[in-house]
């Protein structure tokens, strides 16, 4: 097997591991009520913007093979790293989905009688979710060996992220005031220590 089957092939179990880890979830939050949420246009295109790069572009490459002109010869080290990478980005993925139970939700939503969690991961970070996103979008640019296909999904995500942040600590501080600055004090956003 080449390494660039070997990254592709790595690639596509991270995302049937990812949907396994947020299938049982999703069907339990379908069942809860949301309170409060931020949905609309904007967030609708801040999602598809990601799953195009998280999901749609690698998607097709891993496929076809296109775009092939984009492509080049990945290393070992790369491929190792990329898999580490991508290890770590299903650990912070359920850990996450752990800690928020029926907190959870895919978009800028709180749910009734909803809870600030800020234990588990998030005593260490508040949007371990995000963490495990980047996670992701940088294994997918070490194992698949295409510009295009690679990079997409930290171009994607990223788009989500640095669009979304800011609505949902707003929301989540207007949810819980004091206890949410409190807790924002001594968390950082997705790396601890550093941002």
């Amino acid at each position: 097997m080449t390494i660039p089957i070997a990254g592709t092939s790595a690639w596509v179990l991270m995302v049937i591991g990812w949907y396994i880890i947020r299938f049982p979830f999703e069907r339990r939050a379908k069942r809860k009520k949301v309170a409060a949420t931020r949905r609309g246009g904007a967030e609708t295109l801040r999602m598809l913007v990601s799953f195009s790069g998280l999901g749609l572009v690698p998607g097709l490459y891993a496929a076809t093979g296109f775009p092939a002109l984009a492509d080049y010869q990945p290393s070992i080290v790369q491929f190792v790293l990329g898999a580490a990478v991508g290890v770590l980005s299903l650990t912070l993925f359920r850990l996450t989905h752990k800690a928020l139970g029926k907190m959870w939700s895919v978009s800028l939503d709180l749910r009734e009688k909803h809870k600030l969690i800020t234990t588990g991961i998030y005593a260490k970070v508040r949007h371990p979710m995000y963490s495990a996103f980047w996670s992701l979008a940088l294994a997918q640019a070490l194992l698949l060996p295409n510009w295009i296909a690679g990079l997409a999904g930290l171009v994607g995500f990223g788009t989500l992220f640095f669009l979304r942040v800011g609505p949902e600590e707003e929301m989540m501080e207007a949810a819980f005031g004091e206890e949410y600055r409190q807790y924002c004090t001594r968390t950082a956003r997705i790396i601890p220590g550093i941002y």
